[in-house]
């Protein structure tokens, strides 16, 4: 960092920088432009690194998993215009994905605001719907202040964290504000605020878990950062767990509680239903009493928005889930001693037998009739030459729901509730900057990987030593939209014959194509010495994915939202 600025005035330009960097940020992701140049310039001589991408989407999907990843804000920089415009649905993910993202945006000088001038929009209103705060910083003296509320909002002070958007007119970034009118507060970094549950709550929800049998807990977005708790939790309890793409990695594969390959039964069997930091959303068939048909509901959430949706639970917990697991553990104990394993125990047997026949089933899966490997020949090869090690990344359409199944590793981020394709190869880059000794590996579908293909040339600049694996099959979800027209889905689309791998060594990447099975092992520890590197694998669109293989979980069948009337549904939702 250079030498800091001790005269009586500074520009608006470096109080934003000073901001940041006041609050631990020493990365930034962005697209350069006139309009946000000047607080660039300052981020850059201060010694923050700007990792410089090919599509301003791209920055803010890097800020949002720097964010999954740190539990820190993101930030994203770009300017006006189109340099907005480009991220709104990159903006609109983390919004969903409840990430703390930072969205810094230039706009036109103020005298100039609705005359026409060079990429002049209206930013705020396209960015509302989509934010916890769109807002235009108009007085440079106030410009502190606003970032300091700016960046509580990202964080969720008070409500659920999200993205926040900010932008200051060129001109205000270059106004003089005396030093003596910044507040020191809004400098200091974000204190981190924790509620501990009522002890009369605590008691009600112990007295729930104690007189339930066959308890299942269910992790989200909110429960990050308390594994540790949630363990001793598990234990006092003797609960079942279920992960989500939101917390996966959260407790260990080897936990006795993990049940994973049992989603269905446990789901349909438990008597309690505990989420911790988790929306009944989609993913969880909405609570709905057909898919839990004889849960009570529990309910631990440091926001409302996780306490309250779609089914409200006999005892809810408004709480920092650290604490209230802490506090219930403790209370279970003491009010029940051990618990009454027999239940879960069942389930963990039958999810190992199943996981190890999963295992085994992956090198065995047969090529389609066009010739081409089975999707799970990769997670096979992956798993043989040690990837479960690795940070790991899915992206993609039908391919997502092969990766969710067959994939592992020590932290696992995807395209989220959103559904938002294109994030394998910015979500690496991000994992991958920020953990430069642990390998990274985005496994994604061709035509997910085609949105933001050209940031492989960021991950070579930026020596972000990723491994992306592209499954291709030459076109958009073709065979599982023929194998499931009874959900009225149309037809894929086709895409050519694209020599991806070619296309990354263009870039300064390493590149291979494989099309035999028995080459994939060698090719991706190769890939792991020389990252960067695109393997490029080409698949069937034979292989009907999990998702398409009705009652796995992960995507709910519709059928599964209405009342139990059908003995074979039944039977179906137990296998």
């Amino acid at each position: 960092m250079t030498s800091p600025d001790i005269s009586p005035h500074i520009s608006a330009a470096s109080l934003v920088a000073e901001t940041l960097y006041s609050k631990g940020v020493r990365r930034i992701f962005g697209l350069q432009g006139g309009h946000i140049q000047p607080v660039w310039d300052v981020l850059a001589r201060m010694g923050v690194e700007i990792v410089d991408v090919r599509h301003e989407a791209a920055a803010v999907h890097m800020a949002h998993a720097h964010a999954e990843l740190t539990g820190k804000v993101g930030v994203a920089i770009v300017t006006a215009g189109p340099g907005v415009t480009n991220t709104v649905t990159a903006v609109a993910n983390a919004y969903v994905s409840r990430a703390p993202v930072l969205v810094l945006g230039g706009c036109a000088p103020v005298p100039q605001a609705n005359m026409g001038a060079l990429q002049d929009i209206r930013h705020t209103q396209i960015m509302e719907p989509i934010t916890r705060r769109a807002r235009t910083l108009h007085q440079a003296d106030q410009v502190v202040r606003e970032l300091s509320e700016g960046w509580a909002l990202a964080v969720g002070q008070g409500t659920d964290p999200g993205p926040v958007y900010l932008e200051i007119p060129t001109d205000v970034l270059r106004c003089q504000v005396p030093r003596s009118t910044v507040l020191p507060e809004h400098l200091r970094p974000e204190y981190h605020y924790q509620s501990a549950p009522t002890r009369e709550a605590i008691l009600a929800a112990a007295e729930v878990i104690s007189s339930a049998t066959k308890p299942v807990v269910v992790s989200g977005r909110g429960a990050r950062g308390c594994g540790a708790e949630l363990d001793e939790f598990l234990l006092a309890t003797g609960a079942t767990y279920l992960d989500t793409q939101e917390s996966r990695g959260l407790v260990s594969d080897d936990h006795p509680a993990v049940v994973g390959a049992m989603r269905g039964r446990a789901m349909n069997e438990c008597d309690l239903l505990i989420t911790v930091g988790r929306r009944l959303d989609y993913q969880l068939g909405y609570g709905s009493p057909a898919v839990f048909p004889h849960a009570r509901i529990l309910r631990i959430s440091d926001t409302t928005a996780e306490l309250i949706d779609n089914r409200r639970g006999e005892v809810e917990l408004l709480c920092t889930p650290r604490l209230g697991l802490q506090a219930l553990a403790s209370e279970v104990l003491d009010k029940r001693g051990l618990p009454d394993t027999a239940w879960r125990d069942e389930l963990r047997a039958l999810h190992l037998d199943r996981a190890h026949r999963y295992a085994e089933q992956l090198p065995q899966s047969p090529a389609g009739a066009d010739g081409r490997m089975h999707p799970n020949q990769i997670f096979a090869a992956a798993r043989a030459v040690g990837m479960d090690s690795a940070i790991v990344v899915a992206d993609g359409g039908d391919f997502l729901s092969f990766a969710r199944l067959g994939a592992s590793g020590t932290r696992y981020l995807d395209a989220g509730a959103f559904g938002c394709l294109g994030v394998g190869v910015p979500f690496a880059i991000a994992a991958a900057l920020e953990n430069p000794e642990q390998s990274v590996v985005a496994f994604t579908g061709d035509g997910a990987y085609g949105l933001n293909a050209m940031e492989i040339d960021t991950a070579v600049r930026h020596g972000a030593k990723i491994v992306v694996v592209v499954a291709d099959n030459r076109g958009w979800n073709i065979e599982r939209y023929d194998q499931l027209t009874n959900y009225g889905l149309i037809a894929g689309t086709e895409l050519g014959d694209v020599d991806y791998a070619a296309m990354a060594r263009g870039l300064g990447a390493h590149g291979e194509r494989v099309n035999d099975p028995a080459d994939l092992p060698d090719a991706l520890k190769r890939a792991l010495a020389y990252a960067p590197a695109v393997i490029q694998v080409d698949v069937t669109r034979d292989a009907v994915s999990p998702d398409g293989q009705k009652g796995l979980g992960f995507v709910p069948d519709y059928q599964a939202l209405l009342p139990w009337n059908d003995a074979e549904e039944r039977r179906r939702q137990n296998s």
